[in-house]
């Protein structure tokens, strides 16, 4: 690109309207929440007794690991524990 569309895609960059809050909350979470629950997954891929209550109440396990278990990251992790 050259100078002049740089510029000129940062003018129209500016005229969006700002992200929604919610979207930058989730941005800032993200991170930390993938952290958390691939060690969740890591840990039921080798401890069976923990696999088993794991997928026996999925939230609460989503819950105590310091995720909110969503209806995404709830199916999600399903379909990662039912291989």
């Amino acid at each position: 690109m050259t100078t002049h569309n740089d510029e000129h895609l940062g003018e129209l960059l500016r005229l969006l309207p700002p992200a929604p809050a919610a979207w930058v909350t989730a941005a800032q979470e993200l991170p930390l929440a993938r952290v958390q629950l691939d060690a969740l997954v890591e840990r039921a891929e080798v401890d069976a007794a923990f696999r088993a209550s794991v997928v026996a109440d999925l939230e609460m396990a989503i819950r105590a690991s310091g995720v909110e278990p969503s209806p995404v990251v709830v199916e999600h992790l399903r379909k990662l524990l039912s291989r």
